[in-house]
């Protein structure tokens, strides 16, 4: 798998560097299908697309190398479309615009960066997609299955000087003021305002449903019982800094949404000992302490994908 982080923080350091070299792509040539992967093509310009974005990271581009990402792409692509876990077009906007700001340049400055590099803006923001929403896929299979042991809980709680970690746990609620996708861009300001208009307004869990029931197209989803580590990065800021029983407010693939918090108390029980430890690990292996867990389990589904797949080579 592809370290998201690593390779677009390269990519944008490089990217900066063609911008003030005057680094050009080379010309596309009329695309020929070179692989299919469950029916779906991958084009002689997909892959010299690839290329050219593997040479601003100033790694292995030759043609064999960008296929084979593409086609590891497209299979993810494939498996977040089908659990209907994709980030919305708005979170890979929002991120590129990020991407773009941290290097002190507009979107529009990046895409013609993109564009000379002979990438494209619409290639990089795909990349950016799987790598935004392929982790949630992983995660949603395999969060459940990597367990702490009892062993491993006493070990590290005598490391903790026999102290369980504390953690918050939560009781939440999810708000979505829904934006059907014919109309998203026609209404997504209006049904933002909506949305924060009704925070202060907001009567409490028990009362949600009916409060929901006085507007239109506002749907609640009792989340339930979340413990802090759990929740979803995306969201983790918000719950973080919330004011009062709700959350501020996020558009995503749904429309806008809050999160309402029911209750919040401190918890020290196993199950929160192991949701800390486990966030522990991972912050370790962001930080390249230790070899990521996720990264393996993302091996082993790829692995799966491919060997279920249909790919053919032209």
């Amino acid at each position: 798998m592809i370290d998201a982080k690593k390779a677009i923080t390269k990519f944008l350091a490089a990217a900066a560097l063609a911008l003030l070299t005057g680094f050009a792509g080379p010309a596309l040539a009329a695309s020929e299908v070179k692989a299919v992967v469950n029916g779906t093509a991958i084009t002689s310009g997909d892959v010299a697309k690839r290329q050219a974005f593997l040479r601003l990271q100033r790694t292995k581009a030759d043609a064999k190398t960008a296929e084979e990402q593409l086609v590891d792409e497209a299979l993810k692509r494939q498996e977040v479309a089908r659990v209907r876990m994709s980030v919305s077009q708005q979170d890979v906007d929002a991120s590129f615009a990020r991407f773009s700001s941290g290097n002190k340049l507009s979107p529009e400055q990046m895409s013609q960066i993109l564009d000379r590099a002979g990438v494209g803006v619409d290639h990089f923001k795909g990349f950016i997609a799987v790598q935004m929403s392929w982790p949630r896929v992983v995660n949603a299979r395999y969060g459940s299955t990597s367990r702490l042991s009892n062993y491993d809980l006493v070990s590290r709680m005598m490391q903790n000087n026999k102290q369980k970690p504390v953690t918050t746990e939560y009781m939440l609620q999810q708000i979505i003021f829904v934006i059907p996708q014919a109309k998203r861009g026609a209404i997504t300001g209006k049904r933002k305002g909506e949305a924060e208009a009704s925070r202060s307004k907001f009567p409490g869990c028990d009362q949600a449903k009916v409060f929901a029931a006085t507007m239109r197209d506002v749907s609640v989803r009792d989340l339930g019982r979340l413990l802090a580590p759990e929740i979803p990065p995306d969201w983790k800021p918000l719950v973080e800094q919330a004011k009062g029983n709700t959350t501020g407010t996020r558009v995503t693939d749904k429309g806008v949404e809050y999160l309402a918090i029911c209750s919040q108390r401190q918890v020290s029980d196993d199950q929160a000992a192991e949701m800390v430890f486990r966030q522990e690990d991972l912050d370790k292996s962001k930080a390249g302490k230790d070899a990521s867990p996720e990264n393996e389990n993302s091996k082993k589904y790829l692995d799966e994908l491919r060997k279920k797949a249909q790919i053919a080579y032209r």
